[in-house]
């Protein structure tokens, strides 16, 4: 059952879930891959152009909208802005490595087209960008897989157990990064409401 439903809906869901976020949902494709359920090389493949695409089109929304997204959420501002300063120091770098920083993955494309980094090269760091970062993580998960087998033995036996650890640590890191959205939030309009009745005051 498994196997059908990842054969008819897997590959579509890796391509949606590298497209918006990418980290678990890689990682989970390339531990099924090794158990044989996926292949690994069309995981690369489609994580790539996920991972790609998402990409460019935050790029390209950050060039036109860049303030306007940023300013929709606090943690975004906040993050943006720091953004800016790396990108301006060692733009090139940040647009190859920014995917391996986690919590950067939405924010960092559109401060880079805030930044007025330029379109075609861009398009190129980007991709190889993006192929490191589906190879290495992709490779990563399905050698995880393998060391798993040599600690364990039979994996069969614990898929459902790994998927499900697998899992709990993507949906932990999701709580985690809305509750410090949710503080910076607060944070923020705390200090607002500081300065509003500071200058109502003076």
């Amino acid at each position: 059952m498994l196997q059908q439903f990842l054969q008819d809906f897997g590959y579509l869901a890796l391509f949606l879930g590298t497209f918006f976020e990418g980290e678990t949902i890689l990682v989970l494709a390339g531990f099924l891959a090794f158990r044989g359920y996926m292949d690994i090389n069309l995981v690369v493949v489609v994580a790539f152009f996920g991972s790609y695409a998402g990409d460019q089109l935050w790029y390209f929304m950050g060039r036109k909208h860049g303030r306007k997204l940023l300013a929709r959420k606090p943690r975004w501002q906040m993050m943006g802005d720091r953004a800016l300063e790396h990108i301006r120091r060692h733009p090139d770098i940040w647009v190859l490595s920014f995917r391996f920083v986690y919590g950067l993955r939405t924010v960092m494309p559109v401060a880079i087209g805030l930044s007025g980094y330029p379109p075609r090269r861009y398009l190129l760091l980007n991709g190889i960008g993006a192929a490191i970062w589906a190879s290495a993580l992709g490779a990563a998960a399905y050698h995880f897989g393998a060391l798993l087998e040599g600690i364990l033995g039979n994996v069969k036996k614990y898929e459902l157990w790994v998927l499900g650890g697998l899992l709990l640590v993507g949906g932990c890191l999701w709580l985690w990064r809305r509750i410090k959205a949710a503080r910076i939030a607060r944070h923020t309009r705390n200090a607002h409401k500081a300065d509003h009745h500071d200058s109502e005051v003076g």
